[in-house]
């Protein structure tokens, strides 16, 4: 086997196959357009720092409108409670959005549920809205005839001419709402609300990060759980409950640990020992599952624990860490009988800067008075929770008391919360699981009677999409690599165009239960020990992850801290899903956005990503072009604005700058430098469209049967293409739509064959194996596409200023190829040795090892190290290719569920029902004796019950997927070496094997000895291994505090606030009639 055949087969088949992409794309005609009109252009590099700012400030007077909308809002609200005198007999009739154009058997509307019209509307995601009138939300153990919120309510009916008003002002605005102290929940746009599977109305908007946030200060807790014996059964299942509130009422501006004590003083995770961990959600998750395995036994003995608490808080305020405004300890215990007046008297008098929130789990009363006092003399707040229901009431009195100060004070503090998917709050109707962030303010009784108290009305807040903040950043200003993203003051993405939120559990996409606590340094990471920083989408390359990140003076610390500057990375950027790299030296722009706890960064790719391309030409002259059809633009991009006005909304953008540039839609408001880009972009390729159809008319069915399609895209999102086959014959019909967002210009990339092409020499094809998933054969590669960038250079700036290519079966690359290796140009015409021969393999593949042909059918698009191992070490040995690890700190890895037992599925059906039978019976004898039944008497406390019931029986999957860290390796043709050869020795033969570069391509042609056996080399893989940290790096990775800032205000104590208002015992009553009722009420629930 000789290396210059191979060179000659691959001469022949390179040249065959540039000269069917150059006619069929048009490439060379393309170029030569712009060579054209180079000397008309210019070429502006892009001042990044000068963008970011801009953007910026665009973005904040943006925020601010929400705002101000917001203030109007508590401006309206307060006023209206000042005015209301509070009638405890008060009848009044609502919207209430559960009963909502609900009839009775007599086709009469129910009470609450009068007619409420719902219509369709685009700007809210098509959802059925009433955008005239607000209606109210309650959770179902909430009454919605309670004294308190038919007063709350009637008050709060003052919002709804400001709630439209506002929408008039700035249309722009999503959702607003008033979310009460009470519980209930009044939103504009009225919606019809559904209850979940189980008939339930969960949501409760005090629980909502918005509302916690806005109602008190950054909190340092310490959960304080006794686990003696005397904690068994229900009482230890309702502390846990109970510490579960507490924790999802904590965010990622407040730190928090958990001790648990009985004859001694447990750390809920050893590894915390002695600190305070921020609330993060990873955190707080954390604490939920070592929470769970809680076990109660021994004796409580409380001071230690308290005053190691004490002891944590001090040393965290005196070295200035963790949120530095509130400090609390949350007792949860069943009694407390020692003398533990020496330990605050010691600790926390005469200052009182720790409170001290008790909570007395069960019926007994007996401890009752020294749990009341324990809070009272600490300012805290004292509940007695009896039943499960009781757990969300009386933990949520404790935010009332840290948000005294602030209400006292009158305090309006404007709070942006971090990124959030509130798919709870359309659960039933088409889910909008979009990123977004909630600019909201508390709402207080101004009245003097009860200022001492500080009553907290509730909160208002507005809903602010994610996406709509980055059209700001419009996508044509930043290049083909480019990108903006935002994070927080906690140093957490809100909003990154790599950030994967979703995972896919089944048929269904659900949120990560970390999907808004991944760091920055997690995706924009800086690493001084090697020559670049890896990164993108979470993807990281490097030494051990985050190791002393924040010692980094680089993009995190500078951002957090608010900064502006500019920062240059080498990059490493995963793309077509991980399979693949793209190696780049990126420009980072960063500075904050005013009046809010968020920064921007800028990202613009080195070279031609810094380049804008200007061209001039008339509006009628591209008019006309752009009316052609087989012409689109980027949808997802915004030429003009058309989501304001209704009339503008069903309107493509294609559509939308037609009418503007005819003048005939004079209130469109458009951006005048993208349409004339588009204008330029137009006229230029206008030729293609006449180019394709003649080729079409002409086509030979025997020697290119198999070209598809030709396509075109430009930087400014306009895209051409032409069908060479019939629409039904097409191998991929979702390329250049919506199911394949891979291949179009969308808001946060540029499709993936021009991102490519774009670092591929101008001229030289890329090659992309593809396969449409669902295809009849299981998904096997049909499709084969190939783009190339065109170039323009202007006073020695070179720009991409568009790429073209064409998509092709597979089967016409085969053809090609096998005509090309099965003969040469000898004598007589035929090689005495060919890819025809059964003693030789051959393959063509890509320059990440991508097999596009081999004699397999079944080998194409594998990875050839998967293949043939020996000859893809030997490549790699030789550096022909490299091996480049990448991290994924986005994955999600199966847990595997072990079973407590592996013979309980071998026990018969009658014992497997009678065992249900006994649980059942006993669990609902603890039920009835220990469930505060009065409480039935308004129904409160159902949805709770029934909510704890399905939620602690539901089956558990065999393999649950968690968020976890995960390796994998990327491989890399090295360009600068054209051709190789080499023996393997493979123990009882040798394997020889010729690799060639095909020019003018991505493509390699490899053939190999197929008579010698090298099985004793392990194939290469590219699976992704899940990173395994060892216990000590483990711990010292959840220690770390990374670097963060701390919200700007802070409202711990004031000195008018009248801390005896410190709670009470709770009321225990019970009859027969009562209990009968939950009885009959319980068993319909476990129908």
């Amino acid at each position: 086997m000789k290396a210059s055949r191979v060179k000659s087969w691959a001469d022949a088949f390179g040249g065959e196959i540039y000269s069917i992409m150059t006619k069929y794309s048009g490439s060379l005609l393309l170029q030569k357009k712009y060579k054209d009109v180079e000397p008309t252009l210019k070429i502006k590099e892009v001042d990044g720092l000068e963008l970011v700012k801009k953007f910026s400030e665009e973005m904040e007077s943006m925020l601010r409108r929400k705002v101000e909308a917001v203030e109007r809002l508590v401006e309206a609200a307060e006023d209206a409670d000042l005015k209301h005198e509070f009638n405890s007999s008060l009848v009044f009739d609502y919207y209430n959005s559960l009963l909502i154009n609900e009839k009775d058997e007599n086709d009469n509307y129910v009470e609450l549920g009068d007619e409420f019209i719902l219509e369709p509307n685009e700007h809210f995601n098509n959802l059925l809205v009433n955008t005239t009138y607000s209606d109210v939300q309650l959770p179902t153990n909430v009454y919605n005839k309670d004294p308190d919120i038919l007063n709350g309510v009637y008050m709060s009916e003052a919002l709804n001419p400001i709630f439209v008003d506002n929408f008039q002002r700035d249309p722009t605005l999503t959702w607003q709402y008033f979310g009460s102290s009470t519980g209930f929940f009044r939103l504009y746009p009225g919606i019809k609300w559904m209850p979940d599977e189980n008939g339930v109305i969960s949501f409760d908007c005090r629980n909502r990060g918005w509302y916690i946030q806005a109602a008190t200060s950054p909190k340092d807790i310490i959960i304080v759980v006794d686990i003696s014996g005397s904690m068994k059964g229900l009482l230890m299942t309702i502390a846990k409950h109970t510490i579960i509130t507490i924790l999802d009422t904590l965010g990622e501006n407040d730190f928090v640990n958990i001790i648990a004590y009985n004859d001694y003083v447990h750390y809920v995770e050893p590894c915390f020992k002695g600190i305070l961990v921020q609330a993060d959600r990873d955190n707080r998750e954390h604490f939920k599952q070592l929470v769970d395995e809680l076990q109660a036994k021994g004796v409580g003995t409380v001071n230690k624990a308290v005053l190691e608490s004490f002891k944590i808080l001090r040393e965290f305020r005196e070295a200035g860490q963790g949120g530095l405004c509130n400090q609390a300890i949350m007792l949860i215990t069943d009694g407390a009988v020692e003398d533990y007046e020496s330990v605050f008297e010691k600790y926390n008098w005469p200052d009182r800067k720790v409170r001290v929130f008790t909570y007395l789990i069960g019926r007994e009363v007996t401890f009752a008075q020294n749990v009341k006092w324990i809070a009272c003399n600490n300012k805290g707040y004292y509940t007695q929770i009896s039943t499960l229901a009781d757990v969300q009431e009386n933990v949520m009195e404790y935010l009332h008391v840290l948000s005294r100060p602030m209400v006292i004070n009158h305090d309006h503090d404007i709070i942006w919360t971090e990124a959030y998917m509130d798919s709870a709050l359309f659960a039933s109707q088409a889910q909008s699981l979009l990123l977004m962030t909630t600019v909201a303010m508390p709402v207080f009784s101004k009245k003097n009677e009860t200022r001492s108290h500080g009553i907290l009305l509730g909160v208002v807040g507005s809903d602010v999409p994610l996406r709509e903040l980055l059209k700001l950043a419009p996508r044509y200003k930043l290049g083909v690599h480019g990108y903006a993203f935002l994070n927080t003051n906690n140093g957490y993405i809100l909003s990154h165009p790599d950030l994967r939120p979703l995972y896919r559990e089944g048929k269904k996409l659900k949120p990560k239960p970390n999907y808004n606590s991944v760091d920055l340094s997690e995706v924009e990471w800086e690493d001084q020990d090697e020559i670049s920083v890896c990164w993108e989408g979470n993807v990281l390359q490097g030494q051990d992850h985050m190791e002393d990140m924040d010692e980094i003076p680089g993009l995190r610390t500078a951002m957090i801290n608010g900064e502006t500057g500019y920062l240059a990375m080498d990059v490493k950027v995963p793309v077509d899903k991980g399979k693949r790299v793209l190696f780049l030296t990126n420009d980072y722009f960063f500075t904050d956005i005013s009046g809010t706890p968020f920064s921007l960064g800028v990202v613009l790719s080195r070279g031609h990503g810094e380049y804008i391309l200007l061209g001039n030409t008339s509006v009628e002259e591209g008019l006309h072009d752009l009316l052609q059809p087989d012409l689109t633009l980027a949808n997802e991009w915004i030429y003009c604005i058309t989501d304001i006005d209704p009339d503008h909304r069903k309107l493509s953008q294609l559509e939308a700058m037609i009418r503007f540039l005819t003048g005939t839609e004079p209130d469109l408001e458009c951006d005048e430098d993208l349409v004339q880009e588009v204008l330029f972009d137009a006229v230029v390729t206008a030729p293609m469209e006449a180019y394709w159809t003649a080729l079409a008319l002409n086509m030979s069915d025997e020697t290119e049967q198999g070209v598809e399609m030709a396509f075109l895209g430009t930087r400014a999102g306009l895209m051409r293409s032409l069908l060479y086959v019939g629409s039904e014959k097409l191998s991929n019909r979702k390329f250049l739509t919506l199911g394949e967002k891979e291949s179009i210009f969308t808001m946060d990339h540029f499709p993936l064959w021009y991102r490519r092409a774009a670092e591929h020499p101008p001229g030289s094809f890329i090659y992309s194996i593809t396969s449409e998933e669902g295809s009849e054969g299981g998904g096997k590669p049909e499709v084969v596409t190939v783009s190339t960038s065109v170039a323009v250079t202007v006073d020695g700036k070179t720009a991409i200023a568009a790429a073209v290519g064409v998509q092709i079966k597979l089967e016409l690359l085969q053809r090609k190829f096998w005509m090309a290796t099965w003969q040469c140009s000898g004598v007589d015409g035929v090689c005495p040795l060919s890819c025809q021969d059964d003693n030789l393999n051959c393959f063509l593949i890509d320059n990440n090892g991508f097999i596009f042909i081999a004699k397999g059918s079944t080998e194409a698009g594998k990875f050839f190290g998967e293949v043939d191992g020996s000859v893809m070490t030997q490549l790699l040995n030789m550096g022909m290719f490299r091996k480049v690890t990448m991290y994924d700190y986005q994955a999600m890895c199966k847990m595997p569920y072990h079973h407590h037992s592996g013979a309980q599925p071998l026990l018969s059906p009658i014992y497997t029902f009678l065992a249900a039978v006994k649980w059942l019976i006993s669990d609902f004898l603890i039920f009835l004796l220990e469930f505060n039944i009065c409480g039935f008497w308004r129904s409160e406390n159902l949805a709770d019950a029934k909510s704890v019931f399905h939620h602690s029986h539901k089956h558990k999957k065999h393999d649950m997927l968690q968020p976890c860290d995960t390796e994998y390796p990327v491989f890399v043709y090295e360009t600068t070496i054209k051709e190789t050869n080499g023996l393997i020795e493979c123990g009882d033969c040798q394997k020889m094997f010729v690799a060639q570069q095909i020019a003018n391509s991505n493509l390699l042609l490899l053939v190999t000895d197929a008579t010698c056996d090298c099985s004793i080399f392990p194939p290469v893989l590219l699976e992704a291994k899940e990173v395994k940290y060892n216990a000590s790096v483990k711990c010292d990775r959840m220690r770390s505090q990374k670097l963060r800032r701390r919200p700007d205000t802070c409202h711990a104590f004031h000195p008018e606030e009248n801390a005896q208002d410190c709670g009470g015992a709770a009321e225990i009553s019970a009859s027969l009639t009562l209990l009968l009722l939950a009885l009959v009420t319980f068993a319909l629930l476990l129908r």
